[in-house]
């Protein structure tokens, strides 16, 4: 068995052109420093479950109470990996369904909103995420989307704003969580206010949520009820997403994964999240998610003395959103110049952001993907130092040169090391 999957020479013969794509893909991983804060490397063990038969099976509905004969196999391993869950995360139900996090806040909508109730959450520009409430999506189109941002000078979340919007506009759920948010975020707060003006309170965990599970920052667990996540990203899990809840909420989430969003659930998905679980109570992986946060910590310090200044003035996380305007480099240019480089980050707007997302005044960088290479805070200050070259690289000339000192670093650090 190789890391990728157990029947790859299968693969080969049947479609050589796949199989390329396959391998083409672990080259690019190898070669180059993957910075992206919303992806990881999963493990072999992972890999190999993603890869198995448990593909093949129909089974929807839930353990014991199935619509197809022939799950009880199925069975085991998805209990499994709920206990795992609710073990990890202490609560009191979990839901390993979702095909991913997206799919998991469509369930919570569907669990406690009608179209057309107001939800209150942060905004996209400021660090929030499609799903809540964007008007592309579906949830700024099917429901009334309110949104509160972080304070101007600070750039944290301005809980004061979310307080009096949620006292005004009386929503019947609100939303804590984003895609591109640095520092810690007050749970108590949220809880608080969701209890005075009578609102269901949901964390969108996607991206922190690996650093909940490693005990490296604090859980909102207790405050919540309901948290969704991704079980990628720093989880370091296959693709995917899952959902804990109080008890109260169980059945009502249940139904809305099965069958209000969902049919069929991926069970080979469902029994590689159980893989990972169990991966993440070891103290091994509590110790990577602190070198998580060590790592962007070094990197923004780095990233900073190059010029590129930190939102927030720094991160408490895996990720760092930087402001590009100092330099006079737009997001968009940074990104395709370290691009060129063998540095995969992402073009990120900032708050109150001059620039259209298209193009964006910041850059995105996380450090899940590298810490897991086995970098530390001296590989940060190099990349740092790196990625300052490659974004003032306009013509292209200092390329060679970064790519030089990438795979230095890769080949010191490689991704998937041959056995």
């Amino acid at each position: 068995m190789t890391f990728w999957g157990p029947d790859f020479d299968a693969l080969q013969a049947a479609d050589p052109e796949i199989a390329g794509v396959v391998t083409d893909e672990l080259a690019r991983l190898r070669s180059g420093l993957q910075l992206i804060a919303s992806e990881n490397f999963t493990s072999p063990a992972v890999l190999a479950a993603l890869g198995s038969t448990l593909s093949n099976k129909y089974a929807e509905g839930y353990p014991g109470k199935r619509y197809y004969g022939g799950c009880e196999v199925v069975d085991v391993a998805e209990q499994i990996g709920i206990d795992r869950a609710k073990e990890l995360f202490g609560a009191d139900h979990a839901n390993l369904q979702p095909h991913s996090g997206a799919s998991a806040n469509i369930a919570v909508y569907g669990a406690f909103m009608q179209p057309g109730d107001t939800v209150l959450a942060m905004s996209l520009p400021h660090g929030g995420h499609l799903t809540h409430g964007t008007k592309v999506s579906f949830s700024g189109k099917w429901f009334n989307a309110v949104h509160y941002g972080v304070a101007q000078g600070s750039e944290h979340i301005d809980y004061d704003q979310m307080r009096d919007l949620a006292r005004e506009h009386k929503p019947k759920m609100i939303i804590a969580g984003g895609s591109a948010i640095p520092r810690l975020i007050d749970f108590a707060a949220f809880r608080e206010v969701a209890d005075e003006v009578g609102a269901v309170f949901m964390v969108d965990a996607a991206h922190f949520i690996g650093l909940v599970a490693g005990k490296a920052i604090p859980s909102p667990v207790p405050y919540a009820d309901v948290v969704t996540f991704t079980t990628h990203k720093v989880l370091r899990g296959p693709r995917g997403g899952a959902l804990v809840c109080k008890a109260e909420h169980a059945a009502k989430l249940d139904k809305a994964v099965f069958p209000m969003m969902q049919g069929g659930p991926l069970m080979h998905a469902v029994a590689a999240k159980a893989v990972n679980f169990k991966e993440c109570m070891s103290a091994d992986y509590q110790a990577y998610t602190r070198q998580v946060i060590a790592n962007a910590q070094a990197l923004t310090e780095s990233l900073a003395a190059e010029g590129m200044r930190p939102v927030t003035g720094g991160t408490d996380t895996h990720l760092a959103l930087l402001d590009l305007q100092g330099i006079g480099v737009s997001g968009r240019d940074a990104e395709a110049r370290c691009d060129r480089a063998g540095i995969v980050l992402n073009k990120n707007a900032i708050p109150y952001d001059p620039q259209p997302a298209s193009v964006a005044s910041g850059v995105r960088v996380g450090t899940p993907a590298v810490t897991t290479q086995g970098m530390t805070e001296g590989d940060m200050k190099e990349i740092g130092s790196l990625i300052g070259r490659a974004v003032r690289d306009e013509d292209g000339s200092a390329a060679e040169e970064v790519r030089r000192g990438v795979d230095a670093l890769v080949q010191a650090h490689p991704a998937y090391p041959r056995a």
